[in-house]
């Protein structure tokens, strides 16, 4: 059997080459790190996250939740190694980044049948294809999926939040807490009051940002927003998104602070935290002179500061199927972020469903149908059919799942009763005689 390439060693690129290989696929990935890096990568692992380091809520009553329980269900490699390096992050699931990405690589270097190259690829090669370069594409191989699907190109922006030394973050302010006292105490809270949110929020909105070649407001996507674009939108907007103090009590005080700031762990030794929905492209210097204004953080080590990078994404409805496949190519098929899926679990998902479509068709097997009642399914058919509207990229949410088909009292146990559904469906799946044959 002739080698299938993946194009990407990022979360879905990693996925789909431990998929197809488990399965007794022989695999070439593709990867240019480390001989030539991104200027968002600073590690030579492979699934390396370069933005935030939470994959998001862990509930079922929650979408993303729910989505990762399914990948879990259908032996997720990336779901696997999360899950060994996860660190606290009250009801959320978040990882040491350095440990989950060194796992991951571990994993598929592991597999006989995976031949590394590490090299860019700079055209869509020949033969079965998975393109999972990921939203920093290189510009080579962007022009050429560009010729290739006829689309026109989009893009926006993303940042990338600051770290800090937990040992530098004055603890006589801060204090520990998970909102509403929800699971265990594992976020670090910096409060503000009223004056001191007013000034750091017209020093926030006023401060200088880095030169980012061809960027504007307009051209950030609303799920990872710079913290200062949104200061600008309004005063009281930050105070109603991530400096929300809504659900935690100042100890100091006894009080609900007027304005918070949440620090969450980074590394398993729990020494780095990062600023919750602090992304940013302010310029270094400012960075550290808004951010210092926190009264917590008024000593703090920044050991990284936030940055911006470019994301392209595919103008996917009309070019590819509910497989992730190119439409007018069935050979190619893409996944991760450059398909327009939003977020790490997402990403994942689109490599396991692109890759377990692949890998049935190469062993003479029809494909695996995941209907949109399932959390994987409805993602794909979403990237697949879109949206009234422009295209934009899209985290899994209970909207583009089918409905109940029955009322359910309360917006908590309607979800959980859709999570219900999706998985007595994954496990049906899994028992079956056809997954055995996709397995093996």
């Amino acid at each position: 059997m002739n080698a299938v390439t993946v194009v990407g060693a990022g979360l879905a690129g990693s996925e789909a080459a431990y998929q197809l290989a488990t399965r007794g696929i022989p695999v070439r990935l593709i990867e240019m790190k480390p001989k030539k890096m991104t200027p968002a990568h600073v590690s030579p692992y492979f699934a390396e996250l370069v933005c935030s380091n939470s994959l998001r809520s862990d509930e079922l009553t929650n979408a993303v939740g729910l989505l990762k329980e399914e990948l879990r269900r259908l032996g997720s490699i990336v779901m696997r190694c999360a899950d060994e390096h996860r660190v606290a992050a009250g009801g959320a699931l978040a990882v040491d980044r350095e440990g989950f990405a060194r796992a991951v690589t571990e994993a598929v270097r592991a597999l006989d049948n995976v031949e590394i190259v590490a090299e860019e690829a700079e055209d869509i090669p020949d033969g079965e294809v998975i393109v999972a370069s990921g939203p920093l594409t290189s510009d080579a191989l962007a022009e050429n999926i560009l010729r290739r699907t006829g689309s026109e190109g989009l893009h926006f922006y993303d940042a990338v939040a600051p770290i800090v030394s937990l040992d530098s973050v004055d603890m006589e302010s801060a204090f520990r807490a998970s909102r509403y006292d929800k699971g265990t105490a594992d976020y670090v809270n910096c409060p503000m009051t009223e004056e001191e949110y007013t000034a750091f929020w017209k020093e926030l909105t006023t401060a200088r940002e880095a030169a980012v070649h061809g960027f504007d407001d307009g051209g950030v996507f609303e799920g990872c927003m710079p913290v200062e674009v949104m200061a600008r939108r309004g005063f009281d907007t930050l105070r109603y998104g991530p400096m929300k103090p809504v659900g935690l009590r100042d100890p100091h005080t006894g009080h609900e602070p007027y304005a918070v700031v949440q620090l969450r762990q980074d590394n398993a030794d729990g020494t780095l935290y990062n600023l919750v929905g602090f992304q940013t492209h302010l310029a270094f210097p400012e960075q550290r002179r808004v951010f210092s204004m926190i009264p917590a953080l008024r000593d703090a080590e920044f050991v990284r500061y936030g940055v911006m990078h470019r994301n392209t994404y595919l103008q996917s409805p009309g070019k590819l199927d509910r497989y992730y496949r190119l439409i007018a190519e069935p050979r190619i098929a893409f996944a991760g972020q450059i398909t327009g899926v939003e977020g790490y679990v997402e990403s994942c998902a689109s490599g396991m469903l692109a890759s377990l479509e692949m890998a049935a068709r190469l062993l003479g097997l029809p494909p695996v149908d995941f209907s949109q009642e399932t959390a994987i399914g409805a993602l794909g058919l979403y990237i697949s059919r879109g949206s009234i509207g422009d295209f934009q990229p899209m985290n899994i949410n209970f909207g583009i799942i089918s409905p109940l088909t029955y009322r359910v009292k309360g917006k908590r146990n309607k979800n959980a009763e859709i999570s219900a559904r999706s998985l007595a469906q994954i496990d049906e799946l899994v028992k079956g005689d056809l997954w055995n044959a996709y397995s093996h």
